[in-house]
């Protein structure tokens, strides 16, 4: 379970998350949804643990990511929208890497095969990762996520750059880990992959939350029966003044 509860994000003058509130229960998705300058993915990467919140508390399998960062972390896995790797491992050696700092090595001896042919990267396990196309670099960054049995995953526009074959078997994944009980985060612009993917939507603007709920529920709040996500979304944002 991920429960944030009033996150603030300052940078001097600016404020890029202003007091958000949610939780993702087990067993769910949530589309994380905005327009660019939103603050998906500062809240994203306070989520993460790679910047440090103005104010707030963020709550990863009920650890606080500040005060019990070790334990919090274990369960959490985040896919950036630009993958930062290792570029002079092998893809073998950075997912076996990734293993080992989590301490998932019989997780990874029983299924890194599975994991790297299912992303088409097991012709390229012995390849630098600095060789790497872009979409296969974002291919190894979710396999790596897989790796070492998060409960709780965050995702940064994890469809881009990769073919539809990968776009679909991640979509699976993504699926089977609801499936499993794990709470599941995802930011994107595709907003018809939100709609058929997500329990739920979260839609962000100017670092505030707008609104969250199913379609259904935001339809009937908002009085837009029967319209797309894309319409309830465009008729929510277009009111926020830039």
């Amino acid at each position: 379970m991920l429960q944030v509860n009033g996150l603030v994000k300052e940078y001097k003058n600016y404020r890029a998350v202003s007091d958000l509130s949610f939780t993702i229960g087990n067993g769910e998705i949530v589309g994380l949804l905005g327009p660019n300058g939103a603050g998906k993915t500062t809240a994203l990467r306070c989520i993460a643990g790679i910047l440090r919140p103005t104010s707030g508390q963020i709550l990863i399998n009920g650890h606080d990511l500040l005060t019990d960062q070790a334990n919090a972390k274990r369960g959490l896995a985040f896919v950036p929208e630009v993958p930062s790797l290792y570029e002079l491992l092998t893809v073998y050696e950075h997912l076996r890497f990734i293993a080992m700092c989590f301490d998932s090595m019989p997780k990874f001896e029983a299924e890194h095969e599975s994991i790297l042919r299912k992303y088409h990267l097991w012709e390229k396990r012995e390849d630098l990762v600095a060789t790497l196309s872009k979409g296969m670099r974002q291919k190894l960054s979710v396999a790596c996520a897989l790796i070492h049995g998060a409960t709780t995953f965050l995702f940064d526009e994890p469809m881009i750059g990769i073919d539809p074959a990968g776009a679909h078997e991640l979509k699976l994944e993504l699926m089977q880990a609801r499936e499993g009980g794990a709470s599941i985060l995802v930011s994107t612009h595709l907003l018809e992959t939100a709609e058929k993917l997500c329990d739920r939507v979260m839609i962000m603007a100017r670092g505030k939350m707008l609104a969250m709920g199913t379609l259904d529920e935001l339809r009937e709040h908002y009085g837009m029966e029967g319209q797309s996500l894309e319409n309830v979304f465009l008729s929510l944002t277009s009111e926020v003044s830039p």
